[in-house]
C-alpha cells in the first residue's frame, strides 16, 4: 500500500519505437477529433458544421482561382519549414525565421526598386535571389555565432532579432524608401522585378519544390546532414567524434537563414510586389507547426503546408459566406492545429497508470 501511494497515478514514458502505420493512424485520428471539436464553435454560432466544412473545402479548392490562391499561401510555409528543419534537428531552436525572411525581402527589394532598369529581367531576378539568400543567411548566422562563441540562448536571440529587422523596414517605409511623401508606403515593383507565372502561379512554387528535393538529400545523404543529426542526439558525442560543433551550428544557421531569405524574395517578388513591415506575415512561426507535424520530413511538409493553406484560405471564405466573426474562424483553425500537434505527444510518449503496475 505504501509503495502504491508513493507511485504517481500517471507517469510519462518515452516510447522506444512505434510502427509507422500506427503513427500515421494516430495522426489521422487527431484530424478526425479536431474536426469533431471544430463543430462546437460553429454550432454555438448557429451554423451547420457540415455546411461550414463544405465551405472551407470549396473556398480553398472548389475553383481554379481558389486553388491557386491556396497554393500561394502554402509556398512560403513550405519554404520556411524546409529552412528551420535542419536547425530543429540539431536542437538549435531558430525562432527567427520571420526576421530572416524580412532580411531577404529587404535585400531583394533594394535591387527591385533601384536596379530594375539597369539590367535584363533574368539577371535582375537572379541578383535579387542571390542577395536575398545572402542577407537571410547573415541574419541567421549572427545568433549562431554568439551561440558558438558564448553559448547565448538562441531562442531569445533569434526572437529578438525579428523585431530589429522589422523596425528597420518600418524606418525604410517612412524614410529612404518611402514613395509618396507621408504615405509610409514603399512603391510597387516594376514588372521586371516580378517573378513570372507558371500555370497561373508565380514560379516560386518551382523554387520551393527544388528546395524540397535539395533538403531531403542534404539532410539524409550528406556528411553535413549526418553531422547535424549527431549534434541533435548529443553535442558531447559530436565533440568526442572530433566535430567542430560551433562551426556546424554557424554553417547550418547560415543555410537556414539563406532559405528563409529566398522565401522573402519569393514573397516580395511573386506575391506582394512591394515591401512592408509585415512582409513575413507570421509564416516564420506557423512554419514551426509544419516542421513538427511533418517530423522534419521534407516531402511530408508539402502535404502539411497544403493542409494549413486550405484551412487559412477556407477560414477566410467561411467568414465571408456565413458572416461569422473572424475570431470564430480563428478558433476553428486553432483547434485543428492544436489537435494535430498533440498527436506528436502520443506518438513519442505513453501514459503509465499506477493500477496497471500494481496489477502486474
Amino acid at each position: 500500500m505504501t509503495n502504491e501511494m508513493k507511485t504517481p497515478f500517471v507517469r510519462l514514458a518515452k516510447r522506444d519505437a512505434m510502427d509507422p502505420r500506427i503513427a500515421w493512424a494516430i495522426r489521422l485520428g487527431s484530424i478526425l477529433v479536431a474536426l469533431l471539436l471544430g463543430c462546437i464553435p460553429m454550432m454555438i454560432t448557429g451554423n451547420n458544421p457540415i455546411t461550414a466544412y463544405g465551405i472551407i473545402i470549396k473556398g480553398s479548392l472548389g475553383k481554379s482561382i481558389y486553388l491557386k490562391q491556396t497554393i500561394k499561401i502554402a509556398i512560403p510555409l513550405l519554404g520556411c519549414a524546409l529552412a528551420i528543419a535542419p536547425c530543429f534537428k540539431m536542437r538549435f531552436w531558430n525562432i527567427g525565421a520571420e526576421g530572416q525572411i524580412t532580411a531577404g525581402a529587404i535585400a531583394a527589394s533594394y535591387f527591385a526598386l533601384y536596379c530594375y532598369d539597369k539590367m535584363p529581367r533574368p539577371v535582375l531576378l537572379f541578383v535579387m535571389f542571390v542577395t536575398a539568400a545572402i542577407a537571410g543567411g547573415i541574419w541567421g548566422f549572427i545568433p549562431a555565432f554568439f551561440k558558438a562563441k558564448w553559448n547565448t540562448n538562441e531562442t531569445l536571440f533569434t526572437l529578438m532579432m525579428n523585431y530589429i529587422i522589422i523596425g528597420i523596414v518600418s524606418w525604410l517605409q517612412g524614410g529612404p524608401w518611402e514613395g509618396r511623401k507621408g504615405s509610409q508606403i514603399i512603391p510597387m515593383f516594376k514588372d521586371a522585378a516580378r517573378l513570372p507565372n507558371v500555370f497561373g502561379i508565380h514560379c516560386g512554387w518551382i523554387i520551393v519544390l527544388v528546395l524540397v528535393v535539395f533538403m531531403h538529400i542534404y539532410m539524409n545523404y550528406t556528411k553535413h546532414g549526418y553531422e547535424i543529426a549527431v549534434i541533435g542526439d548529443s553535442e558531447n558525442t559530436a565533440r568526442y567524434a572530433g566535430m567542430n560543433v560551433g562551426l556546424i551550428m554557424m554553417r547550418t544557421m547560415f543555410l537556414s537563414g539563406a532559405i528563409c531569405g529566398i522565401v522573402g524574395f519569393i514573397v516580395v517578388s511573386g506575391a506582394n510586389y512591394t515591401l512592408y513591415n509585415g512582409v513575413a506575415n507570421g509564416v516564420g512561426f506557423t512554419s514551426i507547426t509544419v516542421a513538427w507535424l511533418s517530423q522534419l520530413n521534407a516531402f511530408a511538409m508539402i502535404a502539411i503546408s497544403m493542409i494549413l493553406a486550405i484551412l487559412t484560405k477556407g477560414a477566410n471564405t467561411l467568414q465571408t459566406k456565413l458572416k461569422v466573426p473572424a475570431s470564430i474562424s480563428g478558433i476553428v483553425t486553432g483547434i485543428l492545429l492544436f489537435c494535430m500537434l498533440s498527436c506528436v505527444f502520443f506518438i513519442n510518449y505513453r501514459l503509465i497508470f499506477r493500477h496497471k503496475e500494481v496489477q502486474e
